[in-house]
This record gives structure tokens, sequence and C-alpha cells, in this order.
């Protein structure tokens, strides 16, 4: 009888109550060592593997958990250790040398990290040019035989595949290319023929980079690739797998010659699912469906996919369906079972990583078996979605009318830049090359505990407001201390910066236990909106007041842009993104304009997310930017000339993003680029940015206090593309996650490189 399988791509690492977090966290404290680091991960990794296996999931993946970074496993495996770390002589990778690469160490900058395709997730991007590749060892053969032996599973290896692997590094140029591919197409072969004669059946190859818009010539490499690779070991079965859109190249990717291929049928727009219908797809090999949104948290429809898989059905001989997430499941949080505050309505509406793959068996089971076999449960689903979708909460119809006038109108700011920014310079009467920070400053040990003491209800809210000044206040005493011009109070009252916004407004729920990784240790638990998102009352005005009361120097107002919020958020999937980015900055343009109101003529409005909601194919992105630049003009326009509005964003290609950054027509923009070491700066000798800018002089994710040297090298690097009076000196992002000494350091460092470059300026002035 032909039946259905189940399958997994990939699990959540960081367990149920963020253990693996905790591990990793003890470990670099040195309050554990590396034996009982060791056994407490191994631990973690067999509780998932046997999650999956108690799931009922047929195929089920290893070596998708890893110590801080996927990719960065990928580039230690390789040997690819630039030089720089020089406690590295060769062979295993010592961890010691594995964190330096993904933290820094106190002489040894981090290795660049941004962000997984369009995701909130974050990788180490390996560096190709500094490093002899090598196999150093083979971590999916490895992770197999822990399974195998402590298990009893046979499990599925899952590697990033050599196209990705390569589109995703930096550090050569294109010409170096096919030395590159003829470099590592050996160490991918040596990994693969020891899976195969160690009895490995399937190898997960990861490839979501063929859902990006790649070229004919481009498309032919990956065939080369994946020859090669099938005349190595053409017995080892090779699941291809994509993920995130649909395939761009749709009959070469089917040709390949591997034995199986993983299509994302979620986000895919309908045309994987098109494809599959009209164009077909081999007998010969195994369709990794992915029917099962690995993104997002909301229940699946089951009556609709069932109809998706009937849908295949007729084109996939179904001894050769593999059902599966759209993607791994590490974007979304572990379990469901753990959310004991929420209301009914929405908790029954909700599936994370354990209840999706229990959807996933629900379906092999009501096809393998027949629908009543389901039938209660695809009851149950249908009423959960009903109650949900006719709450209150998502029929705001004033909410729904106000962004159908906004999609209609234009947006923008009165004046031109340039005759604006006059304004502002006399307004605000700062130095050239001011010196600020993005807006956060260290969430210690005192302010978590007192947040938790609010929380559970130990202190009144008097109580923590009167802590929270008195944060505040200590800390506009430091950056006074230290020097800094613009000052800003420090968001202690804030866990993060979308969730908190998320308390305030209409529309937001929030989850106990929904943390997912956004990179190495750090968890966030993204809000989520659920409804009509709506303005209530002023969010930020009372500490930003209050801060401004206690300085002559000028306060920054601190929120986070709508596009942000709707990118670090889960998100209703009723109505569209648009629709829901408006709602958020409708919201956002009442704070801006209350702010303004209150006497606070500085306010940073965030939008690192921007670049990451990039959709992957280039024929997508012009409709995506169009709503989400209306979004932010909404948000900020309204104010008077004289008004500054900043905003900060993480790094991105600036080359292809400098006009839609402008178009965003924020007076000053701050970028994240330290980790590129610059590179960024190379940018303006190619193209002309006439806005204020702050080009972060050092990296907030590393402990490492930077040497002022350092800062001064990357001003004048600045400054030798952009004029003086548009440069800004800042970190490249919020300072919450590090300590206090290490942050008072780094600042009075940066003011000193500050004073530096103004001095050797203003000396170049006189003799001129």
């Amino acid at each position: 009888m032909d039946v259905l399988k189940s399958s997994n791509i990939g699990y959540p690492r960081i367990g149920e109550d963020r253990e693996w977090k905790r591990t990793l966290e003890a470990y670099w404290a040195g309050t554990l060592n590396e034996t009982e680091f060791m056994a407490q991960l191994e631990a973690i990794r067999l509780g998932n593997l046997q999650k999956q296996r108690d799931q009922g999931i047929d195929i089920i993946p290893v070596n998708d958990f890893t110590l801080y970074d996927q990719m960065l496993d990928m580039s230690v495996m390789f040997g690819l250790v630039p030089e720089r770390y020089s406690a590295y002589k060769g062979g295993t990778v010592p961890l010691s040398v594995y964190y330096s690469m993904a933290r820094g160490n106190k002489d040894e900058v981090a290795s660049e990290m941004t962000k997984w395709f369009n995701t909130n997730y974050h990788y180490i991007v390996p560096e190709l040019k500094e490093s002899q590749l090598t196999l150093t060892e083979n971590k999916p053969l490895a992770a197999y035989r822990e399974a195998k032996e402590k298990l009893g599973i046979d499990t599925k290896p899952v590697i990033v595949g050599p196209y990705t692997f390569i589109s995703l590094s930096k550090g050569y140029e294109k010409s170096d290319l096919p030395a590159i591919i003829l470099s590592l197409l050996p160490l991918y072969t040596k990994i693969l023929r020891e899976l195969e004669q160690e009895g490995v059946k399937w190898v997960q190859i990861d490839e979501p980079s063929l859902v990006s818009s790649l070229s004919k010539d481009e498309m032919k490499t990956v065939t080369y690739l994946y020859e090669k690779l099938n005349e190595a070991v053409p017995n080892l079965n090779i699941m291809l797998q994509t993920y995130f859109d649909a395939v761009e190249h749709y009959q070469e990717v089917i040709d390949l010659p591997v034995q199986g291929i993983g299509l994302d049928l979620v986000h895919d727009k309908g045309k994987n699912l098109s494809n599959l219908q009209t164009v077909g797809f081999p007998q010969d090999k195994i369709l990794g469906a992915g029917v099962i949104d690995g993104k997002n948290i909301w229940l699946s429809d089951l009556t609709k996919k069932i109809k998706l898989v009937e849908s295949i059905t007729k084109h996939v001989a179904e001894d050769r369906i593999w059902l599966q997430p759209s993607c791994s499941l590490l974007h979304v949080p572990v379990t469901v079972r753990n959310e004991t505050e929420l209301a009914s309505e929405v908790k029954e509406a909700l599936a994370f990583a354990d209840e999706k793959l229990e959807e996933i068996t629900l379906l092999v089971r009501g096809n393998n078996e027949g629908p009543e076999s389901i039938e209660e449960k695809v009851t149950a689903n249908k009423a959960a979605w009903q109650t949900l979708n006719n709450s209150k909460a998502r029929n705001h119809k004033d909410v729904q009318s106000a962004v159908e006038q906004a999609k209609q109108q234009s947006h923008g700011r009165t004046l031109p830049f340039k005759q604006r920014y006059q304004k502002q310079q006399a307004y605000f009467n700062l130095p050239f090359l001011p010196t600020t920070t993005i807006g956060s400053f260290p969430q210690t040990a005192e302010v978590k505990q007192a947040r938790g003491k609010f929380k559970r209800g130990e202190w009144t809210a008097d109580q923590y407001e009167a802590f929270v000044n008195e944060e505040i206040g200590r800390w506009i005493d430091i950056q006074e201390e230290i020097g800094l011009d613009v000052l800003v109070h420090g968001e202690f009252e804030r866990t993060d910066m979308v969730e908190f916004f998320g308390h305030k407004l209409g529309g937001f729920v929030f989850l106990e236990k929904g943390w997912v990784q956004s990179y190495g240790s750090r968890c966030v638990k993204p809000p989520v909106i659920y409804g009509d998102v709506h303005f209530i009352d002023p969010m930020t005005v009372k500490e930003s007041v209050y801060a401004q009361a206690l300085t002559k120097k000028t306060v920054k107002g601190m929120l986070t842009g709508p596009v942000t919020i709707l990118n670090w958020s889960f998100v209703r999937d009723d109505i569209s993104r648009e629709n829901i980015c408006y709602q958020l900055a409708l919201a956002l343009k009442q704070e801006v304009e209350a702010l303004e109101s209150a006497g606070i003529k500085m306010i940073q409005v965030d939008e690192p997310a921007l670049r990451e909601g990039l959709p992957l194919k280039k024929s997508d992105r012009d409709e995506y930017l169009n709503w989400a630049v209306h979004s932010f003009l909404i948000s900020t326009s309204s104010v008077e000339d004289t008004t500054q509005i900043h905003t900060h964003m993480c790094y991105c290609d600036f080359n292809s993003f400098m006009d839609v950054i402008s178009s965003l027509d924020a007076d000053v923009i701050s970028i994240e680029t330290s980790r590129s070491h610059g590179e960024l700066a190379s940018a303006f000798e190619e193209k002309t940015y006439e806005k204020g800018i702050g080009l972060g002089v050092y990296d907030i994710h590393s402990p490492r206090v930077p040497a002022v040297e350092e800062m001064v090298d990357m001003i004048e690097r600045g400054i030798k593309v952009l004029d003086k009076d548009q440069f800004w000196i800042n970190p490249d992002c919020g300072l919450k996650t590090r300590g206090v000494p290490e942050t008072v350091a780094s600042l009075k460092n940066m003011v000193e490189a500050a004073t530096v470059v103004r001095n050797k300026l203003l000396v170049q002035q006189e003799n001129d």
C-alpha cells in the first residue's frame, strides 16, 4: 500500500525553557567546565530527538543542533578560521576559537553577523579569503552516530549546501569562484562518502539560495556542483532542501541528479504548487512537501491542508511524498503547552514546533488511514479558527477604514532635507561629529530583578517607576560625565524594543515561553499581532520627558518603527502584511506627535528590520519597499521642521539600498557596520548620500572594549567619503546586552576618538 511519510527539516535547539541559552552563558561565564558543558548540551540534543520520535515523525534530522550557529559550524568544519584568531594552529577548532569567531575576545574582533535570508535569525558570515580549506571534522557523521548509538534512531543528517554556503560567504571576488568550488567540492565529497560508508540512508542538503533571483549561469553552477557530488556518492540519497519561497528555476532544480527535492508550499505564493501541477515532478524522486508553515505560529487550517495534500497526490505518488514543515522549526517557539495565561480564543489557534509536528502526523494519518481517523481534530480545528476570526479584536472597523484612507494618501516632510537640516543645526547647536548612542543601556541584574518584582506583584507601579527613574537619572549623569552630545533615557522600562510597544498597543497578545533564537544565546519572545493594531495612550512620553528634565543636553525620544515591529512579531495571516504595517504606522504617528507636543524635539524611530523583510526575489521587492517606506513616512512626517527624525538600521548592502534609505527621509540614520570592518564606507565613494549618518564605530555584540585608535581609524575612513557636518559618531547598535564597565569604557573611548578627529580637522582648517 502506498503511504505518505512524515519528515522534519530542523528543530528548535534552545529547549522549552531556554536550557540551551543558559548552558552556553554558564560556560562563557566560567561556571561550567567544558566536560559539563558538552554533557548538558548532549542531554538537550538527545531530548529534542526523542520528542520528535515520540511525535511519530518518520524522518528525523540531526546536525541541525549547534553550539552557536550552523553556518559557523560549517566554517570551522572546513578550517575557515581567519588569521586574526592567533590561537588556532590547525586541525579541529577548539571551543575558545569557535566562540572568539562568534563573539570576539579582548584582542580579536568577531566575525561579521547578518540575517539568515528574510528571517530574524542571524548567522556568522564565513570568511573565505584568509584560510586554506580543509576538513577538520565530520560533524554530520558524529551527530548521526550519536543518535543511532544512544537512541537507536536512524536519522537524516543536515548540512548547508555548497552553493548556499559560498553565496553567503565573503572575502572573495567573482573571478575566484571556480577555484573556491574546486576547493570545496572535495570536502563535501569526503563528508558525504563517510556518511555513505556509515550506512546513512538520506542526507538533507539545504540550498535556500535556490529560491532567490538566480541567473541562468548561476543555476549552471548549481547543476555542476550536484553532478560532481552525484558522481562521487551515487548510492547516497540526497534530499535537496529549499525553503522561504518558490525555487527560481523549477525545471532545472527538479532535473538535478539528487534523489529528493524539498519545496516550500506555504511561502511560495502558489508558484511551486503551480509548477508541480503544470510542469510535473520526476517519478524517481521524493518530494519533500513543505505544507506546514515553519515561520509563523498559527494553527494550520486542516481543511485547506487536506485539500493541498490531495492536490499534490494527484501529481506525485503517495509513497514518493514526505509531508514536512516549510522550513526549519528553529524560527518558532517549542510548544504551546507551556502557555498558561493566554485567552482560549488565541491559544487554541496557535501551533509551535511540537504542534506543527503533530499537524504533519495528523495529515499523514488522515491520508493513510482515511479522513474519519482525524475527523474530531478537523472539527476542533475549524472551531478554533472561526472563534478567532469572529473576535472583536479582528473587527475594528475604524482602524480598517483609516488604513484604506492612508493607503490612498501621500506623506512627507514639509521642507526638503537641506532646508530643514539648517533649521535643526541652529536649533540644537551641536558640534560637528556629534556623539550619541543608539538608545538602550545595559539591562543589569538589578534592572531584570526589578522588572520581575513588578511583574509578580511584589512591587507597586509607583515603586517600579521610582526604580526606573533612578536608573534614568544615574545614566543621564554617566552620559554627561562621558561627554556624549545627545543623550538617551536608556530604555530601562523596556524588556524588548518590539515587545514593549506591543504591550502598549491594542491588537497584541504575549507569550510566556514563546522564545526563539535570534543570534547565539540571544533569544527573543516576539509579540503576537492577532487583532487590529491601534493606539491607546502615549507609550514613551513619561520617561523621555523625565530624562530631558534632568539635563540641558538634548535627549532623544526612542521608538521602534512600524516595519520592524511587523517583521519582529508573529503576525496574523488572515490579512496582508501591508495592511498590518499601515495599522502600526498610524498608531506610531500618534506617539511621535505626543512626544513632540511634550517638548521632545529629536525622535529616533528605529527600523533595523526593514532590510530583512525584503522579498528574496527581486521581482517582488518594489511592492514591499513601497508600502514599507510609505509606512515609515506616515509615522514620522507630521512633525515640525525643527524636529529631527533619526532612524537606525542593521547592516545591509548599502549600494543597492541607498535610494530606499534616502526615501525614508530621516534626518539622521545610523547603520550597523562595525563587523564588516568599515566596508560600508566604500559605498559612499560610488554614491552620494546627503543626509546625516552615523556609521557604527564599534561592535556592541562583542564584550571587548575597542581602542581609541580603532575608532579613530573607522571615523577617518568615514569622513573621507562623507562630509564632516553630516557624520555622527555612535556604537553600531543598542547596548542592552552589554555590561556596565565595558559600556562606559567603550563610550569613553568613542568620545575620545571623536575629540581626536575633531581636533585634527580643526588644525587642518587653520592650516588651509
